[in-house]
């Protein structure tokens, strides 16, 4: 496996994995009315690397699937990262 995309799939991982904790934390914090994580935050994480994990917290948690932007913007963003990482392992 090339370099590139050994980075690539480990940043795209850790990302996802701070998105989807980030989204169930959210949740949590709405179900028992405490002060929320920013919008700005979940959509940062998402759309800088996490967008597999957004997505994945956005199902699990039942969370922001109908709040704009989220159903339009991380299903994009999985779409560039997935292109991203489908360019980084083949190109020559």
């Amino acid at each position: 496996m090339r370099e590139t995309v050994r980075l690539l799939l480990v940043w795209q991982g850790a990302a996802g994995a701070l998105a989807f904790a980030l989204f169930g934390w959210d949740k949590l914090l709405a179900k028992t009315h405490r002060r929320r994580v920013p919008e700005a935050a979940l959509l940062g994480c998402a759309l800088l690397g996490g967008s597999a994990g957004a997505a994945l917290g956005m199902a699990v948690f039942h969370h922001k699937t109908r709040k704009p932007p989220f159903p339009a913007l991380v299903p994009l963003a999985l779409l560039a990262h997935a292109a991203l990482l489908a360019w980084a392992a083949l190109r020559p």
